[in-house]
């Protein structure tokens, strides 16, 4: 199931409560705040539904990795196998799902995706298939465009298409 633009922004809003870069301890308290966040997220029931606590740390790693596409190399897998059965308690559950996350291999997989995604959470603050779509094509469209160029939003033309469709300056009043 994709995610939201409602689950999106007030999860984006914990994580950057009360950090203001370029303050002093800006950095400790974002990385505080995604801490605490994993850990709470961990403990939602939608994730305890499709990860219960009596999953075994080989079997939580690997579940998560085949949702992931598969990112880990066979030593990150067991690396965290062992961190995992050495401390599998809500933390340590969370400590493993922000390794997972963290992973480049992921992270490189699922950039244009989510830079997509982004632009229409900011610019059209709303959903790819919400009206005035009524599926993923437009998102598809752009995913498509976006990794023909290789990722180069400038030379795909992406966020200047965004800032002067019709939608988006629907939302300021302009025509």
């Amino acid at each position: 199931m994709p995610l939201t633009v409602q689950e999106f922004l007030p999860d984006t809003q914990q994580i950057g409560r009360g950090v203001v870069i370029g303050n002093a301890g800006a950095d400790a308290l974002l990385e505080s705040n995604k801490q605490a966040y994993l850990l709470q997220f961990v403990q939602r029931p939608a994730f305890t539904s499709l990860y219960p606590a009596a999953t075994t740390p080989g079997n939580f790693v690997d579940a998560l990795n085949t949702n992931t596409g598969n990112s880990l190399t066979v030593a990150q897998r067991n690396a965290l196998v062992a961190q995992l059965t050495a401390n599998n308690t809500t933390q340590g559950r969370a400590d493993v799902l922000r390794a997972v996350v963290d992973n480049a291999a992921f992270q490189t997989r699922e950039f244009n995706r989510a830079f997509v995604l982004m632009q229409y959470f900011g610019y059209l603050r709303r959903n790819p298939n919400d009206a005035p779509d009524a599926d993923f094509s437009g998102y598809t469209f752009w995913l498509n465009k976006l990794n023909a160029f290789n990722g180069d939003f400038r030379s795909a033309d992406m966020v200047k298409a965004f800032i002067t469709s019709a939608e988006y300056r629907k939302r300021f009043g302009l025509n």
